[in-house]
């Protein structure tokens, strides 16, 4: 937690000093008053500045980030991440030198797990529950063609031995993927069953 004292003439004043050495708006702070600011003998000699503490806020973003910066350095690699808001949540791209595939593990699953704590850190910063969604190499993005390939893939087989089939444990937005990919189809639904973590699919002719 980053706290400063700064001085000024008057309360605002103080203020205004601190939020300069910290580069950022009033909002982002917590002001507590030390000192009044006051005036010498005849208001001509000794004046007492106003003493202020400015405490930072935490941004639940800055510390999701931090957070992902501190695994990856301690896995020996060097990121960047970026961010943007999407309809899913915020959106953290991670880039940068190394084997960003240690940070991917097999099927994702390492990136999952990475996800799921940095949600954690970013909502213990947050008054409001915050969704992220965490990528690396574009992985998302070419697990979610790969899964509505598989998808297409599967209902086929369910037509042609007119069988159920039952899919693999998925993860809540790998099911999110195949759920929405054969949702409009004519001749199959889909359905999952099972506790987490292993609820599964389920494709079935109409």
């Amino acid at each position: 937690m980053t706290k400063i004292i700064a001085s000024g003439k008057t309360i605002e004043e103080a203020i205004r000093t601190g939020l300069t050495q910290l580069q950022v708006t009033e909002d982002r702070v917590k002001v507590a008053v030390l000192e009044q600011p006051s005036k010498g003998l005849f208001g001509l000699i000794g004046v007492k500045e106003a003493k202020v503490e400015l405490e930072l806020i935490p941004d639940p973003m800055e510390e999701a980030e931090r957070f992902i910066c501190e695994v990856a350095e301690a896995m020996g690699l060097n990121i960047t991440v970026e961010r943007k808001e999407t309809r899913d949540g915020m959106y953290m791209a991670i880039s940068g030198s190394g084997d960003l595939g240690m940070l991917i593990g097999r099927r994702g699953q390492t990136l999952d797990a990475l996800q799921y704590l940095t949600v954690i850190v970013a909502n213990r910063f947050s008054d409001s529950h915050i969704r992220i969604v965490l990528d690396a190499e574009d992985f998302r993005e070419r697990r979610r063609k790969t899964l509505e390939d598989l998808a297409e893939r599967l209902a086929g087989q369910a037509l042609r031995t007119k069988k159920e089939v039952v899919l693999e444990p998925m993860t809540p937005l790998e099911r999110k993927v195949i759920h929405s990919k054969l949702q409009g189809h004519p001749k199959v639904k889909t359905y999952s069953k099972g506790e987490e973590p292993n609820r599964r699919i389920v494709i079935v002719q109409k």
